[in-house]
């Protein structure tokens, strides 16, 4: 590569690393893994390498990645919060010791090494005065932090009050647990909240939440790794400093090795990496850092890493393997998803039987048969992934897969709509999706079934106490107040909440039985239309694909769920527990926007979009998503954009707050 080759390359890379560090620094959402991410800075490093002319102070390789999030108050830290130069084979390890001990000069006997696990989570800095925890930040650019204070003291293993009334700053790794995480993107999942890409990104996300109540919510836990800054006690050894954190009540770094020299240090590593698959929490490398902290002081730093530290990344690894079967797996949202059943093979450290295909594209686009040899990879901690078909040991005896029809779990009916990759179970009693169905049920915008959350569900459930969402209106006060430790109050809450429910209307019942497309808008569009559940279940195809609001795959996807035996049996249980199946007309009601279609845009001072547009319908109008000729009017707030010009060729009468308030009032 000539220099003008290199230069371009150069800054093509810049641009992407820039894209890709802002996606996972900033906003939590890796669109790449980290190895990718890691062998895009390896080549930029070693372009700039060659070409020192090249190097671009503005450039990732010199700089740490990361900002602060507007709503936070800035921390400038002190002892800056650097990052470590990654390396990637022992040869680098080798070579990171030689020019250690070229600069220690005789000092280079006494060297040694601690070797730590590396932490795939947040790094942040916990400030305390004489013993009590007073300030914490994220690293933020390395040199200036956000003020996540508030957030930090939600984590129960950070100590508010150290065992000594010691003035110190420590650095340490906020991550959460690969089961917790799991567990996290189940209920996210359940509730239909997007799921987390990764457990370090699900941490970061949410250590950095403005509203400290989000953060407390969710499963954090950090690991110390370094005194930052400590008054009034003078310490020679990093890792004496660690023993001294924990004597301090500070949860340190579980995997942590003191090695005689560079090679005790890569058996160190070597040994993380074995152990790493049945470790806890998420780790994709081990740190190798000088043990002296005044043999650290005369290594020195550049601005971005410190000279007195790496961290090894764990190559992924490949193998070949044979796919024994491909079975299907039913989600708790019901989507169903293609398994592969492997040959065991031993790979990065665990023995590895099988792995998900995804869905039916990912099976096409890798021409995946039962019978094939495949080539599969794990990166780090990730879920293992078929890389390729290995064609050429093909014997002509695999076998073409083809997703179900029906659901493997229930028996109903399996689709996969247009425009989508997901095949789903459309049975609503389907004992695979059922946490998610009764979550749902009796959820605000279904039931609203107050008092009965993820975990009263869940605990119901575990206890046997709800094998189908009709066995809610069974449920006697007995077998919740077993529920709770003096749980006498809250069952009789529960019970009314229940009972409550039985009356409301038409269109609450339909869109909690979370058929697929229908919201509340469309909830009540159908119960106006149709008045009674009965009258819904009997409605055609044609029938519903010509209301204007519903259209033909909203049609089908209705049809297809009332054509189903476990609808039906549901609907009847229900019936018989005396749930309203009517719509009730209020006489009373206040239909002045009759006819009138409404399109908001931009923002409302003293209305959320959502409220607004209930407001509408209350008074018997609707709201759409796009201007047309058939609009009545355009609500229009502050920096309304491309609907109020559209709204004012085509001579549609534009409303502000003010018009809308005197409207409704």
């Amino acid at each position: 590569m000539d220099k003008k080759q290199a230069q371009k390359r150069a800054e093509e890379l810049r641009r992407i690393t820039e894209y890709h560090a802002k996606k996972y620094y900033d906003e939590d959402s890796p669109e790449i893994s980290d190895f990718e991410y890691d062998m895009l800075m390896n080549e930029l490093k070693n372009i700039e390498k060659q070409f020192p002319e090249l190097v671009d102070s503005n450039s990732l390789t010199q700089k740490v990645g990361g900002s602060v999030k507007e709503g936070f108050e800035k921390v400038v830290h002190e002892i800056p919060l650097q990052s470590l130069q990654d390396v990637f084979d022992f040869e680098d390890v080798r070579s990171f010791d030689e020019r250690i001990r070229k600069t220690l000069g005789e000092d280079e006997k006494k060297l040694k090494y601690v070797v730590e696990t590396k932490i795939d989570g947040l790094s942040a800095s916990l400030e305390y005065k004489d013993g009590t925890f007073v300030r914490g930040a994220t690293r933020g650019d390395g040199s200036i932090g956000e003020d996540v204070t508030e957030n930090l003291k939600t984590i129960k293993t950070i100590p508010k009050v150290l065992k000594e009334p010691v003035t110190i700053t420590v650095r340490g790794e906020v991550f959460i647990s690969k089961k917790d995480f799991e567990k996290l993107n189940e209920q996210r999942e359940i509730l239909e909240e997007p799921i987390f890409a990764n457990a370090r990104n699900a941490a970061a996300g949410s250590l950095r939440q403005l509203d400290s109540n989000i953060t407390k919510a969710r499963p954090l836990d950090i690991f110390i790794f370094n005194i930052q800054k400590v008054e009034g006690k003078n310490i020679e050894s990093h890792y004496e400093g660690l023993l001294y954190l924990e004597k301090l009540g500070f949860n340190v770094v579980p995997k942590k090795m003191l090695a005689n020299n560079i090679e005790e240090a890569i058996e160190y590593i070597k040994k993380i990496g074995d152990e790493r698959e049945n470790l806890p929490y998420g780790t994709d490398g081990a740190v190798v850092k000088v043990d002296n902290i005044g043999f650290r002081e005369k290594l020195g730093t550049t601005y971005k890493t410190p000279k007195w530290a790496i961290a090894y990344k764990y190559p992924p690894e490949t193998k070949e393997t044979k796919v024994k079967d491909i079975i299907c797996q039913v989600g708790r949202t019901g989507v169903i998803t293609p398994m592969a059943i492997l040959e065991p093979v031993k790979l990065a450290g665990s023995t590895i039987s099988k792995t998900t295909l995804h869905n039916e594209d990912f099976i096409k686009e890798k021409d995946l048969r039962i019978g094939d040899t495949v080539l599969i990879q794990k990166a780090g901690d990730v879920i293992p992934e078929v890389l390729k078909v290995v064609e050429e040991k093909r014997t002509g005896n695999e076998i073409k897969f083809e997703m179900p029809k029906i659901c493997p779990v229930c028996g109903a009916m399996a689709v996969r709509e247009e425009g989508e990759s997901a095949t789903r179970c459309i049975g609503i009693e389907c004992n695979a999706k059922l946490l998610r169905s009764i979550v749902h049920f009796v959820s605000k915008d279904g039931m609203n079934i107050d008092g009965m959350g993820y975990n009263i569900i869940e605990a119901l459930m575990n206890k046997g106490l709800i094998k189908n969402i009709a066995d809610i209106y069974s449920l006697t006060f007995e077998e919740i107040s077993s529920l709770k430790k003096n749980g006498r109050k809250f069952a009789q809450n529960l019970i009314d909440a229940i009972e409550q429910s039985k009356n409301n209307n038409l269109d609450k019942l339909i869109n909690a039985l979370g058929i697929r497309h229908i919201g509340i808008k469309t909830a009540k569009i159908l119960a106006k239309q149709y008045k009674s559940m009965e009258k819904l279940m009997n409605a055609s195809y044609i029938d519903l694909s010509i209301i204007p609001e519903i259209g033909t795959i909203t049609a089908k996807s209705i049809v297809d769920f009332f054509e189903q035996e476990q609808t039906k049996d549901l609907i009847s249980k229900l019936e018989s527990a005396n749930v309203n199946m009517n719509y009730k007309m209020d006489n009373k009601a206040d239909e002045r926007f009759s006819g009138k279609t409404f399109v908001l845009t931009g923002s409302l001072e003293k209305y959320s979009r959502e409220k607004a547009s209930e407001i509408i319908e209350n008074f018997g109008g609707k709201t759409s998503n796009s201007v047309s000729k058939n609009t009545s009017y355009v609500l229009a707030g502050e920096e309304a954009g491309s609907k109020l010009k559209k709204a004012q060729e085509l001579g549609i009468e534009i409303i502000d707050e003010q018009t809308f308030e005197n409207m409704i009032n």
